[in-house]
């Protein structure tokens, strides 16, 4: 059954490549398309971090913001789409040598990519100002889940490879929502983490779980934003060339890394980012209370 996974794997990242290819030739993005450095370190740092278990979404937006590389409105669609393919190698490598009950793990893929689907769809169409209000409330939300893991309020998990029956049935539900808010720049990785311990599973199952899940959500999902072009070509190639090597580093060489001060740095980062998000639609929000309305002669 793996073995079919993977197959399945590979197509929807083939056709993945191929959608983005056709997106780009067919002119929907700006002339300057090559990522620099810049790009290409945030994919290599994010990812590293990201094949570690602290996720990727929080910080790229983060520094998305912090140095204005790509505008609000385009954020979630570049990472989305930049992400996926060091994330399909982050699964490859997790769900072939993580043990996990494999029913469970093809139940909750499949909600993930439910889910996705539906989420993307409305969010590519969404104004800049509402994907503010929708990153910033997302971030803090996300900083809120790493303070309860930090301190230790979340239950631990238990010995379960994989869950049946209501438990099953309560996963499937709650990947369906972790997918579906995937789109709007929330990570999947922390959430999913608690969701696995809940359900009394051990942690380590979460991580095939988890990246196989954005390894197949990712690919539709990014689908919505590259035929409405809703995204930043430079930063999203920057994050792929980028977080590959990552992804690579973080699973081979480095293995593990004590990351509790880390993850307390990211907590303060993406509280900032998130204040910053709700800050610039609250500007927004008073410059056009400010224009003035044209009469009926104008």
């Amino acid at each position: 059954m793996k073995a079919a996974l993977f197959v399945a794997l590979a197509i929807f990242t083939v056709g993945f490549v191929f959608i983005w290819i056709a997106a780009i030739r067919k002119g929907k993005q700006t002339a300057r398309w090559m990522p620099g450095w810049l790009d290409t370190g945030i994919g290599l740092f994010t990812n590293f971090f990201d094949t570690l278990g602290i996720g990727s979404f929080a910080t790229t937006s983060s520094f998305f913001k912090l140095w204005g590389l790509v505008r609000d409105e385009q954020i979630p669609g570049t990472m989305n789409v930049g992400h996926t393919l060091p994330t399909v190698v982050q699964a490859f490598i997790y769900i072939t040598f993580v043990e996990v009950d494999v029913i469970t793990l093809v139940a909750m893929i499949g909600a993930s990519v439910v889910g996705s689907w539906l989420g993307a769809g409305v969010v590519c169409h969404w104004p800049r100002r509402k994907i503010q209000i929708g990153m910033g409330s997302a971030l803090l939300a996300a900083a809120m889940v790493l303070v309860l893991t930090q301190l230790q309020l979340v239950p631990g998990g238990g010995d379960r490879l994989g869950v049946t029956g209501v438990r099953l049935a309560t996963a499937i539900a709650g990947n369906v929502l972790l997918g579906a808010l995937m789109p709007l720049g929330i990570g999947l990785y922390a959430p999913c983490m608690i969701l696995v311990s809940l359900l009394g599973m051990n942690p380590k199952a979460a991580f095939p779980i988890m990246m196989g899940s954005c390894a197949f959500l990712m690919p539709v999902g990014s689908a919505q934003f590259l035929r409405t072009g809703s995204y930043n070509l430079k930063s999203a190639l920057g994050l792929a060339l980028g977080g590959i090597p990552g992804v690579l580093l973080a699973a081979f060489l480095v293995k593990s890394l004590p990351l509790s001060a880390v993850k307390w740095l990211v907590v303060v980062v993406v509280i900032y980012t998130a204040t910053m998000m709700l800050r610039s639609a609250a500007i927004e929000r008073s410059q056009a209370a400010a224009r003035p309305v044209p009469s009926a002669g104008d």
